[in-house]
């Protein structure tokens, strides 16, 4: 307990903790991104309890995989050679939830341009979402992002109960967040389209570092935050069109 409280006493302790804080919410948006999209396609009254199902199972996950911090430093060892590269338990498992994460944008993106698909690979009709499916999806990409999320924190500090603290504020924010980015993405038609974007990009990006080459997150989030930006000013533009037709009327 006095070595914990030591640790605690260090002003590095303090400056490593909140630049890994700041790390995993940035990390933890993707994942909230995905469970708020695939939430939105349950009945109403189910969203909520997927959500905080899907976030719960999201800090359990990292919190284990932090028990087993050996284990998850040999993730990084290759195990399997193909052309030449040696690839990893983490680069397979980036791979195929990038895949995955692709797949799942794609599909949805068809679905939205095309709301009556029939009798091609994407046809979204004959099947419709239920509460286990949509659980399980989220435990699939929860594993990938929890483990990219560990092994980032790993990279920075050597201090499991820095990274605890770390994690729990982080999915405590996803926590937050949840409610509202999911009410606002439903509520906005154009948003979806624009968070499905997201999706594909990060599931690109998993690919790319799964394959060993890295791509600076700065520059991934920086993309969002510019289309972000561009999509609210388009919101205000539409807002004050729609007022002005209101006082002509």
């Amino acid at each position: 307990m006095e070595s914990l409280i030591e640790l605690f006493l260090q002003p590095a302790t303090w400056a490593a903790l909140i630049t890994l804080i700041a790390m995993e919410v940035v990390l933890g948006i993707d994942n909230l991104i995905f469970i708020s999209i695939l939430t939105n396609k349950l009945p109403e009254g189910q969203r909520e309890k997927a959500r905080r199902i899907g976030i719960g199972l999201a800090l359990l996950m990292r919190l284990g995989l932090l028990a087993t911090v050996a284990f998850i430093v040999t993730l990084v060892k290759p195990v399997i050679e193909l052309f030449g590269q040696g690839f990893s338990w983490r680069d397979i498992i980036l791979i195929a939830g990038g895949l995955f994460l692709v797949w799942k944008a794609t599909k949805e993106i068809h679905h939205s341009v095309d709301p009556d698909p029939s009798g091609d690979v994407f046809d979204t009709s004959k099947a419709v979402m239920s509460f286990g499916s949509a659980i399980t999806q989220i435990i699939l990409l929860d594993l990938v992002f929890s483990i990219d999320s560990i092994i980032t924190a790993v990279g920075m500090t050597e201090h499991v109960p820095i990274m605890v603290v770390a994690v729990i504020v982080a999915v405590g924010c996803m926590l937050l967040a949840a409610d509202p980015l999911a009410n606002f993405i439903d509520k906005n038609p154009t948003v979806v389209m624009l968070a499905l974007g997201f999706l594909l990009m990060i599931g690109t990006t998993l690919i790319a570092e799964g394959f060993g080459a890295h791509v600076p997150k700065g520059y991934i989030y920086a993309a969002m935050a510019f289309s972000v930006l561009v999509e609210v000013l388009n919101m205000l533009s539409r807002r004050a069109r729609r007022r002005r037709e209101g006082k002509q009327d």
